[in-house]
């Protein structure tokens, strides 16, 4: 998938901007609700956006000081996330919010400067500045879907998807060795419907054994972690295609708690 970088900025934009519109519109009520991730609510979720557009902009402009604070970040234990959550707690949604919009608007200019080539430290290998902007549209596009999930309202059509996608698709291997498992040689091919049902986006050898069919936005919540992937449309077939769905892991750190399969009733999900 060739590198269209404008692009891949103007997704990020609008990603952020639906989100934001949400957030907006949202009461003070409803950022204390709690969200499908256990034991965080919206705020939580507001707030882990904010902090890590502050820290991917410090990578990009400081890298010995991103380095210096991500190791004290990363002393907290493996689940830093969480407290970092913590931390914000107490600000009121109105200073997560505008938080959330000064960090996105610094960062999102930055990105615009930026070549996309350039590297950058994160928390693992470097990363290039196309890689931290896909990245974060990636982080946007999960939480956000936690908090649409929460309030209660579709998440609207994403134009990034296939970034995101292309994201999934290219952590295979990652996904393995963060859970302490063997890289399969096989190959998996990819097949899926853009949102639009104009377009199929394609990965992996057309002989492949093992395959993936379906919506692209069920393939996005599958490898962000936001479904089980008996809960989507997705059509599955072969053991290395299986068991990379049960581990897909689109975002770095830890293994990720996944989310428990749902039973389907006519007016709710509940988990089994």
């Amino acid at each position: 998938m060739a590198l269209d970088y404008a692009a891949l900025l103007h997704d990020l934009r609008q990603e952020s901007d639906s989100l934001l519109d949400c957030l907006r519109s949202s009461t003070a009520q409803v950022w204390e609700t709690a969200t499908p991730a256990a034991g965080w609510a919206v705020r939580d979720q507001v707030s882990h956006l904010a902090f890590f557009d502050d820290v991917a902009l410090l990578a990009m402009t400081d890298a010995d000081r991103f380095r210096s604070e991500a190791e004290s970040l990363t002393a907290r234990g493996t689940d830093f996330p969480d407290r970092v959550a913590e931390d914000y707690r107490r600000m009121a949604p109105v200073d997560l919010l505008e938080w959330f919009i000064d960090s996105r608007t610094r960062l999102l200019a930055a990105f615009t400067e930026a070549d996309p080539r350039q590297r950058m430290p994160w928390f693992g290998p470097d990363m290039s500045v196309a890689s931290s902007a896909t990245a974060r549209l990636m982080e946007t596009w999960a939480h956000g879907q936690d908090v649409y999930d929460t309030v209660g309202v579709e998440h609207p059509v994403s134009p990034g998807l296939r970034s995101i996608a292309h994201l999934g698709v290219s952590t295979f291997a990652f996904a393995y060795r963060l859970n302490d498992r063997e890289v399969p040689e096989d190959s998996v091919r990819v097949e899926l419907s853009a949102p639009d049902g104009g377009e199929v986006w394609t990965w992996g050898p057309d002989d492949a054994v093992n395959r993936i069919a379906g919506p692209a936005e069920d393939f996005v919540l599958v490898v962000t972690q936001r479904r089980h992937a008996e809960d989507t449309e997705l059509s599955i077939h072969g053991d290395v295609a299986s068991s990379w769905m049960d581990i897909a892991q689109a975002f770095a750190g830890a293994p990720g708690s996944k989310r428990p399969h749902l039973a389907v009733t006519p007016d709710k999900k509940t988990p089994i």
